[in-house]
Order: structure tokens, then C-alpha cells, then sequence
């Protein structure tokens, strides 16, 4: 199972690095050097108390980042909220979208807030980023560089979801062409489908009641 694990999720590195190390600004490995130097150890820490909370913490983690990065880029707009129940978050795409993945970002958010030298100085942009790879890694992964410095967006509507995150109902032309829009191909389609099939396939098995 974990040499299984291990080969699913190392068909997902490509396409994690490129969306963790693509932005308009500026990136770095060592944004945070004089702010918050600790700031990946901390969100690691956390991460990994959620992972032995439940196992789905690592598909709902991995999903949650990869439906921000494909709206408005890795902005981290996908965890703000609308009173009015209008932001990306709404959307019925983004429904389905498991609360472990919300409940990941925020606990790791805490716990660098938790450091008064890092309060209020890291974006939550980054921190979702760090934890999709470090649920990675924690899971037989690969461990990569997470380039940092990336602003959290202030925007989030629900009408800029359609046509950017792909629906049940998309044919595989339109897959295709949704996926090559945010510079990805054919086999980071199926790495990325059958990796969330494997993981809840996986879940499902170890609760079964038979």
C-alpha cells in the first residue's frame, strides 16, 4: 500500500511544483528568512497533527489548492467568505470540497499566527501551498522547494468559477483545453484524476464495514 501510495503521488510532483513556483510576483525560497524563518517547520508541524487526525486530509488538502490555483491563481481566494454566499467558495463545484481541507489551511494559519514574530506576516497563499506539498511528502511523497512571497487575494466571486475549474460535464476536449490553459497537459490530467480516485478509493476501503 505505502510503495503504492508513493507512486501515485510522485505522478502529482510535477504539476505540484508548477503551480507552486508559478505567480506574477516575484518568488523565493527564503521570502520569510528575517519575518518568519520557521514558517514551513511550524506549518509542517500542523499539517501532520491533521494527518493523524484523518486520512483525508491529504486529498482534501491537494484539491482545495488546486481549485484556487486554476481561478485566479495560487491567491488563496478560494478560503474567503460572502455573507451573501457569493464567494468562489460557493460554487457548486466547490461544494464538494471536503471541510478537512479548510480545517488544514486554518489550523496551519494558527499556528503560525501562534508565533508573534510571524503574526500576521504570512499569506495564507503560501501557507496553502506549503501544506499541499508537505501533505505530500508526509504521505511517501517526494520533498520539494516551495518558492514563497505570493499575496492573498481580496477578490472572490462565485461567477469567476465557471469555465476555469473543470465540470463533471466537460468531454475530454474540454479537459484537455482547461488543463493547457493553466500550462498543464494530458498526463497531469490523469496523474491528477487518479490521484483523488486512489485516495478516497483508499478511505473507503479502510472503513468499509465488511
Amino acid at each position: 500500500m505505502r510503495n503504492s501510495t508513493r507512486v501515485v503521488l510522485l505522478s502529482l510532483l510535477p504539476i505540484l511544483v508548477f503551480l507552486s513556483n508559478t505567480a506574477t510576483a516575484q518568488l523565493r525560497t527564503d521570502f520569510y528568512k528575517n519575518t518568519c524563518p520557521n514558517v514551513e517547520s511550524l506549518v509542517r508541524d500542523a499539517v501532520m497533527k491533521k494527518l493523524q487526525q484523518t486520512v483525508v486530509t491529504a486529498p482534501a488538502t491537494l484539491r482545495l489548492f488546486f481549485h484556487d490555483c486554476f481561478v485566479r491563481g495560487c491567491d488563496a481566494s478560494i478560503l474567503l467568505a460572502s455573507p451573501s454566499e457569493q464567494a468562489e467558495k460557493d460554487h457548486r463545484i466547490n461544494l464538494s470540497l471536503a471541510g478537512d481541507g479548510f480545517d488544514t489551511i486554518i489550523k496551519a494559519k494558527a499556528a503560525v499566527d501562534s508565533n508573534p514574530k510571524c503574526r500576521n506576516k504570512v499569506s495564507c497563499a503560501d501557507i496553502l501551498a506549503i501544506a499541499a506539498r508537505d501533505v505530500v511528502n508526509l504521505k511517501g511523497g517526494p520533498f520539494y522547494k516551495v518558492e514563497l512571497g505570493r499575496r492573498d487575494g481580496r477578490v472572490s466571486t462565485k461567477d469567476s468559477v465557471p469555465n476555469h475549474l473543470p465540470s463533471p460535464r466537460f468531454t475530454v476536449d474540454q479537459l484537455l483545453s482547461n488543463f493547457a490553459a493553466n500550462g498543464l497537459n494530458i498526463t497531469d490530467l490523469v496523474a491528477l484524476s487518479g490521484t483523488t480516485i486512489y485516495f478516497f478509493q483508499n478511505k473507503w476501503q479502510q472503513h468499509r464495514p465488511f
